[in-house]
């Protein structure tokens, strides 16, 4: 919506450009923009210029009804919008397309996400992933683009081996086999023999080396008992994916698992030997020299022969992109693999492959004591507990809130509520952020959370549920009626909607959406606290107000919904 605004204010002012942004306080305007540039071409004083300019768009401004002034401030041209005409152009022009753009019109690009390993348990930090990339995918569809959302599965690593010896060894770790078999959550416990054999095996150093290489060849090779093991554990891993995936309505075009493409990863490298992109280096092991490039040694195959990350990665980059025909392929990863993902498309370039890959790394989740998150160690925080967690909060929280309501309704209510503030807190900060989770914060009513503004929801639902008992009409709305600051404040905060949701495309950045989020929830709680809605002055006075509300719960549902986050009735 500015950005016609600011188009016209250029064709009025005969410039090609000008650098638009907010003034600091709205005594000094609503918008502005810098004569530096324009100074700069004409060889003349910038205070001098913004003078000019401002006198040239005076002498228009009957022609531009959105303008109630203009004013030079030193350097700078500031224009004064007109709240009501305003309030009309924004308001009169949402609807269910509201926000979205075609800039992906004809494109086809894939997303990759959560990738997360199987026999290992499922963290907040592989949840963090699940959010951003749920974020991404619906911010690329509300711009146009047709979008393959993918998740590649590691069910071939070393942490597999791990797993499954400590299984076979599960006496030597203190589990029972009979826990094993009768245990209700198999994905978890694949988890926790991870995590005991890891330890395990760390504190006895390199004594179970060769047991473990030996077991890597055996599951390489297919050989029938840890093939049938391997088999049978990997799928109590993705019974417990397809469960959570659908819990955060993660909707996957296609599965790709590693053991489908380490084959072809290991003729990838034979063919780098072949072209002497790649050498052996030391103890036998292929390698990719990348100093010149500063990315330092790149390991493709280990000395044993064995496949690394990047073996199979190589045949995955080239799988994606000719078996979905895609312009972009999108990676969500831990920011502790942004070295890493330099090194893999600078091998894929020096091999000739010339695609569109993007690479988005999200900072790890701490402890509350401030340590880093390990399956190996055992320390994670897993999803499903804090959920729980958050959920027990809440629907105490709920029930002392409303003693009136069914229990469904109470639990229904928490349900939503703990997934929002899920959602909401790990998506707050941008992407690169070590995020801490901190529970009182999280779940709190007030300040920077998902309660405070799925409460904001909630409170005009209840507007519109009164109004609809008084039997009012929302057909004529009065928006000359409209003069206050908050009001103006408000409208302008929604008129940013479509060019946040194209900022987020530009950045890969869903805390873009988070923070409109709030900020939208903040300006409409100073609008509601200064200004009544139902007991407004008079009748028209109430419906302008009230049809304003309504916009505002429109745009903030849809700005919830890119964040695949459910509003509530009632709070």
């Amino acid at each position: 919506m500015l950005s016609k605004i600011k188009k016209e204010i250029l064709k009025l002012l005969d410039l090609k450009e000008a650098n638009f942004s907010m003034p600091p306080t709205s005594e000094m305007g609503d918008i502005c923009f810098p004569t530096f540039e324009e100074a700069k071409k004409r060889g003349a004083n910038p205070g001098g210029v913004a003078k000019e300019l401002a006198n040239n768009f005076k002498a228009q401004i009957s022609n531009f009804k959105l303008i109630d002034k203009v004013e030079s401030f030193g350097p700078y041209v500031n224009f004064f919008l007109n709240t009501a005409e305003l309030s009309k152009l924004v308001l009169e022009n949402i609807d269910e397309n509201f926000g979205n753009n075609n800039i992906g019109k004809g494109k086809k690009v894939l997303i990759e996400y959560p990738s997360q390993n199987t026999h290992k348990e499922f963290h907040i930090g592989h949840f963090r992933n699940v959010c951003i990339g749920n974020t991404i995918l619906q911010v690329y569809r509300a711009s146009g683009y047709n979008i393959t959302p993918m998740n590649y599965v590691n069910d071939f690593g070393r942490h597999v081996v791990k797993c499954l010896w400590g299984i076979m060894n599960s006496s030597l770790l203190g589990i029972q086999s009979l826990e094993i078999e009768t245990a209700e959550n198999k994905q978890k416990i694949l988890g926790e023999i991870y995590a005991k054999a890891s330890n395990y095996l760390k504190e006895h150093d390199k004594e179970y080396d060769e047991e473990l290489d030996d077991l890597q060849k055996k599951l390489e090779s297919g050989e029938e008992e840890i093939t049938k093991l391997f088999l049978e554990t990997r799928k109590w891993s993705i019974d417990g994916f397809v469960e959570l995936m659908q819990e955060m309505k993660v909707e996957h075009d296609s599965i790709i698992y590693e053991s489908e493409v380490k084959a072809q990863g290991q003729e990838l490298v034979d063919e780098l030997l072949s072209k002497k992109i790649a050498e052996v280096g030391e103890g036998g092991a292929i390698i990719v020299d990348l100093n010149k490039y500063k990315l330092d040694i790149a390991l493709l195959r280990k000395s044993t022969g064995g496949g690394v990350y990047m073996t199979s990665d190589l045949a995955l980059s080239e799988e994606k992109f000719q078996r979905y025909d895609v312009e972009e392929s999108i990676n969500i990863t831990g920011s502790e693999q942004d070295f890493y993902f330099k090194q893999l498309f600078k091998v894929l370039e020096l091999n000739g492959f010339h695609k569109k890959m993007t690479h988005i790394g999200y900072g790890l989740i701490n402890t509350s004591n401030g340590g880093k998150m390990s399956s190996r160690a055992g320390n994670v925080i897993l999803y499903e507990d804090l959920r729980d967690k958050i959920f027990e909060h809440l629907e105490k929280e709920t029930r002392s809130r409303h003693e009136d309501w069914s229990e469904e309704k109470v639990r229904e209510t928490s349900y939503i509520l703990t997934m929002a503030v899920l959602k909401f807190t790990m998506q707050k900060h941008e992407a690169n952020k070590v995020v801490t989770f901190d529970f009182e914060e999280a779940v709190s009513f007030d300040g920077f959370s998902a309660p405070y503004i799925l409460y904001t929801v909630a409170r005009i639902n209840s507007l519109k549920r009164k109004f609809v008992q008084e039997n009012f009409a929302l057909v004529e709305k009065d928006f000359a009626l409209f003069t206050e600051d908050e009001v103006k404040n408000l409208v302008l905060k929604i008129s940013d909607f479509p060019e946040v949701v194209i900022k987020s495309l530009e950045n890969y950045n869903s805390s873009i959406i988070a923070k409109y989020c709030f900020d939208l929830a903040k300006i409409y709680n100073d609008f509601y606290n200064k200004h009544s809605v139902l007991n407004a002055e008079n009748e028209e006075l109430v419906k302008v107000r009230l049809y304003l509300s309504i916009k505002v719960f429109e745009v903030l549902t849809k700005a919830l919904g890119l964040l695949t986050i459910d509003v509530v009735s009632e709070m």
